[in-house]
């Protein structure tokens, strides 16, 4: 089974994902910005605009997922921002075509929301860090609330373990139970946080 964590950028994808890998053995994250990143630094900079226009970042994507899942014995979790109807299909569609089981889930928050979570991993900068975020932000919510981007899950209220909790109850998956304390959580969050910083 392939969990594909859409949401805007600064929606808590990743570390839910991260939060459901903790805590369902044999699940493994599977990130397509992975892919992007390698493309782009291929590209001189001023070639650099956004990957996911690049036909190799879409065939990547589906070529590592579909092995992942052929191969892989446990649940395979995507956390990756989507939008474009076409691509969402060139990508997701296709898996599914393959005949892969894919859940797909959209964590959707109040603009408010959004900007403050990106403003806390901003690190002390603000929303400078994370402009390229808050310009595609509206676009983001307005796109996926599109009932092709379904199945929607409000995040505005939940505690990263609750939004794990809904994501795995939907899809029919059993997680350990969660011992961890809010000041583990927050701490983890930071380590996770910081192996995502981007340099280049």
């Amino acid at each position: 089974m392939l969990l594909w964590i859409n949401g805007p950028f600064g929606g808590g994808k990743t570390q839910t994902a991260y939060e459901i890998r903790r805590r369902l053995p044999g699940s493994v994250v599977c990130d397509p910005e992975h892919v992007g990143f390698g493309l782009h630094r291929m590209l001189p900079a001023g070639l650099r605009g956004d990957f996911q226009d690049l036909s190799a970042w879409r065939q990547g994507v589906y070529e590592v997922l579909d092995l992942a899942l052929r191969e892989h014995p446990g649940v395979v979790i995507a956390p990756m921002t989507l939008t474009d109807r076409g691509y969402f299909e060139e990508i997701i569609g296709r898996l599914r075509a393959a005949g892969h089981e894919v859940r797909h889930f959209a964590l959707l928050a109040e603009r408010a929301t959004v900007l403050r979570r990106l403003t806390e991993r901003g690190w002390g900068t603000g929303l400078k860090r994370e402009s390229f975020a808050v310009r595609k932000l509206d676009h983001c919510l307005d796109a996926l609330a599109d009932p092709l981007f379904a199945e929607h899950l409000h995040t505005d209220r939940l505690t990263l373990p609750g939004v794990a909790d809904r994501i795995a109850e939907s899809a029919g998956l059993r997680l350990a139970p969660n011992t961890y304390g809010p000041r583990r959580h927050r701490l983890r969050q930071i380590r996770i946080g910081l192996r995502h910083i981007r340099f280049d």
